[in-house]
């Protein structure tokens, strides 16, 4: 399990996040919903290590994981699909699939059949580069490169962002077989309510920094979030 307990970020001066605390378990989906700028994707630099915090601590299967650079935490089996979704644009699907290698011991260096099984235009396009593949489908890849780690923590930062209808379809699909495989605890981050709603198992609502929301997917009162996500 993850657990996020009463943390601080910083941005030099500026507090990102004040006294934040987050759970997410395996096998279960904790959605972090807010509108722009009130601290959902630094609350995931900060689970996956590439900010530090100024105060709590972030413990996974109760180790204090707080001070560990970015590629230890990959080692312990976090993987992070970041906003933007950052793939290699003159590296080849195969290419940038295999990136996930690198927290991997050699014997486990392959790439789960899964991934093409859930992404199957990524298996006709191994030898395309990444920078012409369509935004979609350079989501999927993200995905992919990150299942490729075989994570027990998988962090999604707004993957449905500026992506097509059908496309989201098979996102939510793939994060659904994920959570139900029961191997991996899923934070997923997003401002689209319709898609967070039908996959939370547990919720987060953020505004200015801190969470002013949460509670089981099942509980979630649409218009309390919703009075959140507007601008």
């Amino acid at each position: 399990m993850l657990s996020v307990e009463g943390i601080d970020l910083h941005y030099g001066a500026a507090k990102a996040l004040k006294e934040v605390s987050v759970t997410a378990q395996v096998g279960r989906v904790t959605c972090v919903l807010g509108r722009n700028g009130v601290g959902k994707t630094s609350l995931l630099r900060a689970v996956t290590g590439q900010h530090p915090i100024s105060k709590g601590k972030i413990l996974w299967n109760g180790e204090d994981i707080s001070r560990l650079k970015p590629h230890d935490r990959a080692r312990k089996g976090i993987a992070t699909v970041p906003q933007g979704r950052e793939i290699f644009p003159l590296l080849s699907v195969k290419e940038n699939l295999e990136t996930g290698y690198a927290p991997l011991p050699r014997k486990d260096r392959i790439v789960p059949e899964e991934v093409f099984a859930l992404f199957p235009v990524l298996k006709t396009m191994m030898h395309r580069r990444g920078g012409d593949l369509s935004g979609g489908q350079q989501q999927q890849l993200a995905i992919g490169r990150a299942m490729v780690m075989r994570p027990s923590l998988l962090v999604l930062d707004e993957p449905t962002e500026g992506i097509q209808p059908s496309i989201i379809k098979d996102i939510g699909r793939a994060i659904t077989y994920l959570r139900d495989k029961g191997t991996m605890a899923i934070v997923l981050v997003e401002q689209y309510f319709e898609f967070a709603r039908d996959l939370a198992d547990d919720y987060v609502v953020m505004d200015r920094g801190e969470v002013v929301l949460s509670g089981e997917g099942a509980t979630m009162e649409e218009a309390d979030v919703r009075r959140h996500l507007t601008v």
